[in-house]
């Protein structure tokens, strides 16, 4: 295998390309003949961007994440629609071509998040847009405005969200992404209870047929491997800021069609929906945990930091990236035509 840094200016990710046999089983025999020196490159790049592979489907696509970590899982308590293709391989995001997701690392909002994440290009789009941009949170942690970084710190986060009934029943936020029966699997409202125990949800079933879950995390956590300390968390995703604070990077990017009508679209929907209502029943919300609000300018320090440190690789047909999600988040740049990424995580 050839391996190098995809991108001068950052250690994230790793490339690795075949010199010679392109197979499948070439690629997953080189994770497997040393697996403490894999996952030894693994946390010191914060990602592998595999390329040149004959990965041609899901099945594919799962041997290789299973070479990197056997123990994949199927249980997804985050925001983002997803759709099964196999048992443990899901679509990356039902959202719109046009909505940006921003950076984050993998359901930092559980007291145990996915350890690695893995996605696969099995359809890359055609035109501008459409990455996975990667950013090294550990980086992140260190070039985030000292005073912003210590109040965080000091102050933890408060995560809200509300979550729509089954279908047919009370009533759904225009921003919500999916339903609790969608997001739990079940309509028992007794078994939810009980996975939200486990995973430190704090439930509220709501007289209009919603659910509200709230949870309390700290800005920041030390890497489970190394100790080196690690911006993680969701704050500036679930803020009401979201959109227009992306569009208007993202329009510096890539140009200001058609991003920058996206932007003040998105910049109006958040004012509506601001008016007269209380941001705790908005689809998400995040204060500091102890109730108080985050200034807004804190959250624009965040997506400073942030997109000082994305990497843009442009996805090529087979393509899998397999993520530390310890250290190192994703997300989505908007784009339009056909694109199928898939997603697995351990």
């Amino acid at each position: 295998m050839r391996t190098r840094p995809f991108d001068a200016r950052s250690a994230v990710p790793l490339l690795v390309e075949p010199d010679g046999d392109p197979s499948v089983d070439a690629l997953v025999a080189w994770l497997r003949a040393d697996p403490a020196a894999t996952q030894a490159l693994l946390t010191k790049h914060g990602a592998f961007l595999f390329r040149g592979f004959a990965v041609d489907g899901p099945d594919a696509f799962e041997r290789v994440a299973r070479a990197v970590d056997a123990d994949l899982q199927n249980n997804y308590l985050g925001t983002s629609p997803r759709d099964a293709i196999t048992p443990y391989v899901f679509t990356a995001s039902e959202l719109p071509g046009h909505y940006p997701i921003p950076q984050h690392p993998e359901m930092t909002f559980l007291p145990e998040p996915p350890r690695r994440l893995f996605f696969c290009a099995l359809r890359p789009n055609d035109g501008p847009g459409g990455e996975t941009p990667l950013a090294d949170f550990r980086a992140v942690y260190r070039d985030l405005d000292p005073d912003v970084r210590a109040r965080w710190e000091a102050r933890g986060v408060r995560i809200v969200r509300n979550y729509g009934g089954p279908e047919g029943q009370g009533t759904r936020d225009p921003r919500q992404l999916k339903r609790w029966d969608q997001m739990f699997g079940t309509t028992d409202r007794a078994e939810i209870e009980r996975i939200c125990v486990t995973h430190a949800f704090t439930p509220t079933w709501r007289d209009d047929g919603r659910l509200r879950l709230v949870s309390t995390q700290p800005a920041a956590q030390p890497h489970p491997v190394t100790g080196e300390m690690v911006w993680f968390n969701h704050a500036h995703v679930f803020h009401g800021s979201v959109a227009p604070g992306e569009y208007k990077r993202i329009a510096t990017r890539l140009g200001a069609w058609p991003w920058r009508g996206w932007q003040l679209a998105a910049t109006a929907l958040a004012f509506w929906q601001g008016l007269g209502r209380d941001p705790e029943d908005g689809a998400m919300h995040v204060t500091f945990a102890d109730g108080g609000a985050i200034p807004e300018a804190d959250f624009e320090a965040v997506r400073d930091a942030i997109w000082k440190n994305m990497v843009f690789p442009r996805w090529e047909r087979g393509d899998v990236t397999a993520i530390d999600n310890r250290s190192v988040s994703h997300g989505r740049m908007p784009y339009s035509g056909e694109r199928l990424v898939a997603v697995c995580w351990a």
